[in-house]
């Protein structure tokens, strides 16, 4: 990237957040924090206003604003290729909103850039999943996003699919998490007193209260998915699969708790993650003897029970 389309990059970021760091401009940009003072410095000569706070970061003074920026052909494919990927992991509202958005950004482009995009977008797909119960509730995420912004508490009434009870609760919204196939809603729960994972796709109904809360007291998002997310509640597992069948469960093994693999004379040892053990030894009966349980013995014997119970229904044990 030359210095000027760095400049005018720069300048877009800035107007794009309430204030930027330098260190975040070095890393997005590829250059050094001496790089991003030159570069700031250059903008200010060129009588933009811009602001610093001592040891946070800069900002643009209000009521500056750049005029219409013009997209590239490959900047509105890579936000096609976000849309497909939103109408298949959100709900409806969050595609159809981001569709207009879209469609604004074609509205920007040229004759050729344009033709680009619908050429595009008739040949990249995401397939849909078969399953409902998979999908979230029309407007929950857009709803989600809403009160995550405005710091309000929200009352919910969830469907706990691990104890398959209905429950009504007042939580404080702290973020929106994807991982294992959906959307969960990170949250403080005032009924349990504690910080819960709400799966999206089982809340039935969301209010608004309206009411706010202190967001700063529960801390940044990413120490509050190794706290919720990664809890010391998970219980660890380790087992061996041998090489043929490791190369099958490549994709199956994310939606397991898997964290880790590594490759040994004997086959591929895979770590994984797990609320509880029935799961993962429903999903590892289905390998039959290409497994091999290394730790803990409570998953081989929650295994050997499946396998006994197989064995009397399918009348194998004479």
């Amino acid at each position: 990237m030359n210095r000027i389309d760095r400049l005018t990059a720069i300048l877009i970021l800035l107007q794009s957040r309430r204030i930027v760091t330098a260190r975040l401009m070095a890393e997005r940009f590829g250059i050094s924090l001496r790089t991003v003072y030159r570069d700031v410095r250059a903008l200010e000569e060129a009588g933009v206003p811009i602001g610093a706070e001592a040891g946070v970061g800069y900002f643009l003074a209000e009521g500056f604003h750049l005029p219409p920026v013009m997209f590239t052909s490959e900047e509105a494919g890579a936000l096609l290729l976000g849309g497909k990927l939103i109408e298949r992991f959100s709900d409806g509202e969050a595609s159809r909103r981001f569709a207009n958005a879209l469609d604004k950004i074609k509205a920007v482009l040229g004759r050729a850039d344009k033709a680009y995009i619908n050429r595009l977008d008739d040949l990249v797909t995401v397939l849909k999943a078969a399953s409902p119960q998979q999908t979230v509730n029309g407007g929950l995420l857009i709803g989600l996003q809403g009160v995550l912004a405005r710091q309000h508490t929200v009352r919910i009434e969830y469907f706990s699919g691990y104890k398959e009870e209905h429950t009504t609760r007042l939580v404080e919204p702290l973020g929106l998490c994807f991982y294992g196939g959906h959307w969960h809603l990170l949250a403080y729960c005032h009924l349990r007193r504690d910080y819960r994972d709400f799966r999206v796709d089982r809340l039935k109904t969301m209010q608004d209260t309206g009411r706010g809360f202190d967001r700063q007291r529960h801390g940044k998002l990413e120490k509050l998915v190794t706290r919720i997310v990664l809890s010391e509640d998970l219980k660890p597992a380790c087992v061996r699969f041998s090489r043929r069948m490791a190369r099958f469960v490549r994709d199956q093994k994310y939606y397991l708790g898997f964290v880790g693999q590594r490759e040994t004379r004997e086959g591929v040892e895979m770590d994984f993650l797990v609320p509880d053990y029935e799961m993962l030894a429903h999903w590892l009966l289905s390998c039959a003897d290409q497994v091999t349980i290394l730790s803990p013995d409570a998953l081989e014997q929650v295994m050997q029970a499946h396998v006994r119970r197989l064995a009397r229904h399918y009348r194998l044990d004479g």
